[in-house]
């Protein structure tokens, strides 16, 4: 994909866009050509290859899992079943280490939460230029033109799944919190702490000073773990790219660039599988705390 044609800003910034669909003020319903093109769609432009690569990916663990449950035997069982049984066991222990109350929603929503995270971050392995080349060939079958083909197979680079994410867990956060404690009782942790008075004037001056930082604490949950997942991953994917760029730099360069790729594929494991850890166990956490009085 590192072409004549394509000048090393180009190439990054090529394989730095998402495949864009949204409503235009020029040519109406229509996928963006340009990153200007995706700009001008506004916010309600939809990022097909991450929703593509987000949705298959979740109905591919749903597959691997299910096939294990199903085919799940005490005789004998399988190397596959074994992975999968090691696995529910250590998102069990991790549950329970971290969260106290009770509630049947949190091992399953963890469970799928690390296994989707990690698969959505395990397509960074991928060498860079063989999917978005494959889907250029494709949509220069289909006439198009392939330099305004984009393909991002990392959804988890995409800041708009990383805050999906973030923000659901957030909304699970504020369900729970209303349902244990009541209305009355969430508005106090919001207002009442962390400073306390006896005095009812001063606990009143108190209140929006408590709300300030009570509400900052509580908007920077979500807006930290969307972050830490989305900026770990795009400088990963960017290192990947930008040693990409040496295959078109000689073959004593190319030489040294899949070097590093291979030591960096190595290390980015460790990457992947931690980013997806730790979202799923402040998940636990942040759930954990909404189970509990302050």
């Amino acid at each position: 994909m590192a072409s004549e044609e394509l000048t090393s800003t180009g190439y990054i910034k090529h394989h730095l866009q998402n495949w864009t669909f949204g409503n235009h003020p020029d040519n109406g319903w229509s996928f963006a050509h340009t990153a200007e093109e995706a700009k001008e769609m506004g916010f309600w432009a939809i990022n097909v290859d991450t929703m593509f690569w987000s949705i298959a990916l979740g109905v591919l663990f749903l597959w691997m899992f299910r096939k294990a449950a199903k085919t799940a035997t005490a005789d004998t069982p399988g190397g596959w079943q074994n992975f999968v049984e090691w696995v529910v066991e250590f998102i069990d222990s991790s549950v329970k280490g971290s969260f106290t109350a009770k509630n049947y929603v949190v091992a399953p929503l963890a469970l799928t939460i690390f296994i989707w995270i990690f698969l959505m971050n395990a397509m960074d392995l991928v060498p860079v230029d063989w999917l978005p080349a494959l889907a250029q060939q494709v949509g220069a079958a289909m006439g198009h033109d392939p330099h305004h083909v984009y393909f991002k197979v990392v959804s988890t680079t995409d800041p708009n799944a990383t805050f999906g994410m973030a923000f659901a867990v957030f909304f699970l956060m504020l369900f729970y919190s209303i349902k244990i404690k009541g209305v009355g009782g969430f508005a106090g942790e919001l207002t009442l702490q962390p400073f306390q008075a006896k005095n009812p004037l001063v606990q009143a001056i108190f209140i929006p000073i408590n709300f300030v930082l009570e509400f900052v604490s509580l908007i920077s949950k979500p807006i930290s773990l969307s972050l830490r997942l989305f900026g770990n991953m795009y400088a990963g994917e960017m290192i990947f790219i930008l040693i990409a760029l040496m295959y078109s730099a000689g073959i004593g360069m190319g030489i040294f660039g899949g070097l590093l790729q291979l030591g960096w594929a190595i290390f980015h494991i460790l990457i992947i599988t931690l980013q997806a850890f730790i979202f799923m166990t402040l998940t636990i956490v942040y759930l954990d705390m909404a189970h509990h009085e302050h």
